[in-house]
């Protein structure tokens, strides 16, 4: 078992996810673990533990847990928070924290470089005439090739 230094934590950062729209009943968990036997990531990679990151944040483990890289591994399937018997929006406080992680400049180099895509491009991945050709060979209606009403967005 590990030690916490409680010198290292913050005792508001369960509250300051309770504060926010998805995060009102993280206090609810009772580590019942249902949502890591729901989830499909967690069943590949054990490094990914939902319950356990619900645990963290109510320790207070707010640096520990954004800097990390395992929040970035949910998938944002839905699977645990359908699952919850408290009610507990999961995937809702997942997207919480790493939005709380970007907003503190943590991020994995990848998804810096998606952002930067869709910040250019409206999309990560790129449609060009050659997409449009292909599509009309199936007999599917072409796409556009720009996304400005997305690239506006992050202007």
């Amino acid at each position: 078992m590990t030690e916490i230094d409680v010198n290292k934590t913050d005792p508001y950062f369960a509250r300051d996810i309770m504060n926010q729209p998805g995060g009102e009943k993280i206090w609810a968990c009772f580590s019942c673990r249902t949502c890591t036997a729901s989830c499909p990531i967690a069943a590949i990679n054990h490094t990914f533990n939902p319950a356990r990151i619900i645990r963290m944040a109510l320790y207070g483990l707010k640096q520990d847990i954004l800097r990390s890289d395992f929040i970035w591994f949910c998938s944002n399937c839905y699977a645990c928070q359908e699952r919850c018997p408290q009610g507990v929006r999961i995937t809702d406080i997942m997207t919480l924290l790493k939005n709380m992680a970007i907003q503190g400049g943590y991020m994995p180099s990848g998804i810096k470089s998606q952002m930067d895509i869709i910040k250019g491009e409206g999309r990560i991945y790129p449609i060009d005439d050659f997409d449009n050709k292909k599509r009309a060979k199936a007999g599917l209606p072409p796409l556009p090739t720009s996304c400005e009403v997305v690239k506006a967005l992050f202007s």
